[in-house]
């Protein structure tokens, strides 16, 4: 356990952000599965939404997110999704 005050609030900070990186990243994946499913436009949009709002709070590097969107954008393709 850390002794110093700021050790102390670094750790609190820590976990309040780590918390907070694993709901986002639930959300991801939960976008992703749901889109998966029951590839729709809609579903396809939430999840490349999803994968926005991870790179805007630097949770997920720029072209990692770009190569996942690819990625379903390729699947929805596949599946003949009509892309509205």
């Amino acid at each position: 356990m850390p002794i110093i005050k700021s050790a102390k609030k670094a750790a609190r900070q820590a976990t309040k952000r780590t918390a907070h990186n694993a709901s986002i990243k639930k959300d991801i994946k939960a976008a992703v599965k749901a889109f998966k499913a029951k590839p729709t436009a809609k579903s396809l949009s939430k999840a490349q939404s999803e994968y926005d709002k991870a790179v805007k709070k630097d949770l997920i590097k720029k072209n990692t997110a770009a190569r996942r969107k690819s990625q379903l954008a390729a699947f929805a393709k596949a599946k003949k999704v009509k892309l509205a």
